[in-house]
């Protein structure tokens, strides 16, 4: 465990010192050159402030598993690096389905707050009747070796949710 929070805290401070951004993660070497196995690198942009904890939840292909409770396939959690995107390797269990939730804890408290972000693979639309997205919208596929997911990062603004402007970042 010390190995992997070491690994983390390098990473994170590689990308915070300026230098080339780092694959973050305890799954890094999954998405390394030459690997072999199914991985998704989550590359999350959009951040509405540098602070917090940034969590990465994995789903499987059954779409009623999808954001319930105690059905999430793997979760990775980090704190928000200093700049830049976070790119963050997901082992998979084996190729086929998946859902990517993200969510951006800005205070770092654990618990869901008015200031925090969310985001999913394929960047659906969320409103704030439906921050829960059909599988279907966020649903990918992966059959083998690294894919790639860029994630948008989605905030509340008044009342509608939505990535903030490139000129607000």
């Amino acid at each position: 465990m010390l190995k992997l929070v070491a690994g983390a805290f390098a990473a994170v401070m590689m990308v915070s010192s300026g230098a080339q951004a780092a694959v973050l993660g305890p799954d890094a070497e999954a998405c390394a050159p030459g690997a072999t196995g199914p991985a998704l690198l989550v590359k999350v942009d959009g951040f509405k402030t540098r602070s917090g904890q940034l969590r990465v939840q994995l789903y499987g292909s059954n779409p009623s598993e999808f954001l319930a409770k105690g059905k999430k396939l793997r979760r990775i959690e980090m704190p928000v690096t200093a700049q830049g995107p976070m790119e963050v390797c997901v082992a998979l269990p084996q190729s086929g389905d998946f859902a990517i939730a993200v969510r951006h804890d800005v205070d770092g408290s654990g618990k869901s707050g008015w200031d925090d972000g969310g985001g999913f693979s394929r960047n659906p639309r969320l409103s704030l009747l439906s921050l829960k997205p059909d599988f279907r919208d966020v649903v990918i596929h992966n059959g083998g070796g690294v894919r790639t997911v860029d994630v948008t990062m989605q905030y509340r603004k008044g009342l509608s949710i939505g990535p903030l402007s490139m000129a607000s970042r």
